[in-house]
This record gives structure tokens, sequence and C-alpha cells, in this order.
């Protein structure tokens, strides 16, 4: 039995039945016709192409154009909650992470630092054609040698010359940046030692952006090494409200909030799929579905997803009303992260041997999950975030 032959997945037709507590009630009436939509266009546009895409590690440009029409970029900062924004992520996410991460590399990175942190003229610029995807971006932070800590050791270096500025650096593991029109670049400047940044457009002479090939996890992901070879970048594309590494953190919080949402709709990936297989899946003469440990993990798959996503309805409440810290972020994203790890070995378990293959769609949840694991902070540092916050010492 292949992925075709399973019969039994959710349709944009259905009520999500994973929501056994009614999260998705606390939404009005027309941000659920929007949450529906969006379920519709990514049943419809995205599933089709993932899995070739995946096995391929290319990149589905053809569905950029509909995806833009969705409306998905910037939720919460044209108008709509929170919580909207984030069940969005989780549904995309249901069907693939990696258009997810795309998405929200461009929208919760990209978008929102030209939103916050831009000129007039550089919103004018970008804004409208960034909003329907007609334009993509990417956010270059990490670096070769500078992970977890990149805010004291980012080595990538901005010189002031005439007319503007002169970068000079490496960064790595950066999505989308291989196809990106505009990059974000973090660099410190030489002068001040501050962390500012630059809008680096595609094409930039001294700009090369190498796929990072070889990948066994977010294949879709155009992930790329950066070098910056004496680029300049004119003053007019320095982000004027970037001033300090705290800049980046405000940032680096929603965008913290956001991947915490991924670890909701990877788990009701794997959960998705486990129960469909459990269904047709038939060992002495009857489903697996009706065996009491199949039963079990289905249910523990469900209670983390559960419990996650409690977390995340509260974390997008205080978005809302502007309360949100990065001790919140963090406890959602390293909490969510075990959570997912668990749900989706348990998903590939109920597989069987059949879950190790690429032909059933959970051997792809399984390991983008470990990559989801990681970034955006991972695991371990995000635990240590939350340890500072309570204990008031820090132990990183």
């Amino acid at each position: 039995m292949t992925l075709a032959t399973v019969s039994r997945f959710p349709t944009p037709h259905d009520e999500p039945v994973w929501d056994l507590l009614e999260y998705s009630s606390l939404l009005d009436d027309d941000e659920r016709d929007r949450l529906d939509a969006a379920r519709a266009v990514f049943e419809r546009v995205v599933r089709p192409v993932v899995a070739e895409h995946w096995e391929n590690a290319t990149f589905p440009h053809e569905i950029l154009p509909e995806l833009g029409r969705a409306g998905l970029v910037g939720i919460a900062a044209r108008g709509g909650s929170h919580l909207l924004q984030g069940l969005v992520h989780a549904e995309l996410c249901r069907v693939d992470v990696s258009v997810d991460t795309f998405l929200g590399v461009h929208s919760e990175l990209f978008t929102s630092a030209i939103r916050r942190l831009g000129s007039a003229e550089q919103k004018a610029r970008w804004m409208p054609r960034l909003e329907t995807l007609a334009r993509t971006g990417a956010f270059a932070l990490t670096e070769p040698d500078h992970g977890s800590d990149i805010s004291r050791g980012l080595g990538t270096t901005a010189t002031r010359v005439a007319g503007g500025w002169e970068l000079t650096g490496e960064k790595r593991w950066i999505g989308n940046a291989t196809f990106a029109d505009g990059t974000i670049v973090w660099a410190r400047d030489t002068d001040t030692d501050t962390i500012r940044g630059f809008i680096v457009e595609r094409g930039m002479p001294g700009f090369e952006a190498e796929a990072i090939e070889r990948k066994t996890a977010l294949r879709i992901v155009q992930n790329a090494h950066i070098r910056l070879d004496r680029v300049r970048v004119p003053d007019e594309d320095r982000l004027p409200g970037a001033d300090g590494f705290s800049s980046v953190n405000a940032l680096l919080t929603d965008s913290r909030v956001w991947v915490a949402w991924q670890t909701v709709g990877v788990q009701l990936a794997a959960y998705d799929l486990a129960l469909a297989y459990a269904l047709e899946c038939e060992q002495f003469g009857r489903p697996i579905a009706g065996f009491q440990l199949v039963q079990q993990n289905l249910v523990r798959m469900l209670e983390n997803a559960t419990s996650t996503l409690g977390i995340l309805v509260r974390l997008a409440q205080l978005q809302d009303a502007g309360r949100i810290r990065p001790e919140h972020a963090a406890l959602a994203k390293a909490s969510g992260s075990a959570r997912m790890r668990e749900t989706v070995a348990m998903g590939r378990a109920i597989f069987g041997g059949n879950g190790i293959s690429t032909d059933y769609g959970i051997a792809r949840v399984f390991a983008d999950a470990e990559a989801v694991f990681s970034y955006e902070g991972s695991h371990e540092i995000n635990t240590l975030v939350v340890g500072r916050a309570i204990t008031g010492i820090s132990a990183f």
C-alpha cells in the first residue's frame, strides 16, 4: 500500500477533527472562513506537488502566485488575529512544513523586518509586492561559526564608505536565499560595534548564495551558504530602525512563536497520516486501528498536539495584547519541539517498515521534524532562556 491508496486523509471540506477542545471556535466567523479558505488552497495547490519536490530537493515556484492571492503574508500585521495567523501556519505544516518554512522566513522575518524597521521609502518599494509574493525575501543572521551565540559572536562586518556601506563576511543555513529578491543581512558596524540590518538585492556584485545540498530534512527549503565579498550597499538600503541586537531579538521572539506553531502542524501531519494508515492497513484480519496499542499511540499523539496547541493559543492572546516576552516564545518552542519528536516517532512506528519509505508521507514528516527541533533556537538554548527567566541566572 502506498500513499496514493490511503483514502481517509482530511479534505478541505472536513471539520478539523483533531481540534477536540475546539480552539478554532475562538476565531470569529470571518476568520474561520479565512482559515477554511487557506486550508482549501493548501490541499489543492500544495499537497499534490510537495512529495516530488521533496524527493528532488527543489522548490515549487509554480505555487507562489496562488499562495500570494490567498493573503498569507503578515496576517496579524494586516488586521487579523495572531490566532488566525498561527492556525494558518499549522494548517500549512499539516500539508508540508518546508513550504511553511519558506512562508515564515518571507513573512515573519524579512517582511516583518521591513514593516517594523524599514524607512517609509523601503516600505513603499517593497511591501506591496512582498504581500502578494511577487517578490520574496530571506533573513541572513546565522553564520558558519555562530548560531546560538550570534548576539555576541556575529562576525560579518559593515564598514561605512562613500554613499553607503561595504559588507564582508559569511552566513549559513539561510532559507530562501538562493532565489530571494532581497536578503536582510545583519552585520556589525566596524565604527560603533552596533548590529545593523541591510537589504541586499539579488545579483549585487560580491554577493554569492550557494545552495546547501545533501540535506536529510526540509529538502524543499533552499538553504544557502552566503559569501559577502565587499558588497556595496547604498545607505538607503540600511534599515534605519535596526540599532543593536535588541532589534533582531524582537523579530526572533515572534518568529520563534511561528516555529512553535510549526510543531503543532507537524504533529497534526503525523497524526493525520498515522490515523489514515491505521484505518486502512489490516493485520490479523482487521484494521490495525482496532488494536489497543495502536489506539494508545494515536491518542498520545493527539494529546501531545492538543497540549502544544493550548500553549500556542495562549501565546496568540498575549501577542494580540502586546505582552509577549522572549521566555514565552522559548517555552512554546522547547515544549512543542519535545512533544513533536515523540509524536512523529509514534506515527512512524504505526507504519512499521513502511514508515521509512518515502512512498509514505510519514517518512518526510519524521525527517523534517528534526530540522524544526533545532532551528529558530535549539531545544537546549530555548530551555535555558526559560531557565534564566525563572531563576534570574543565565546558564549560557
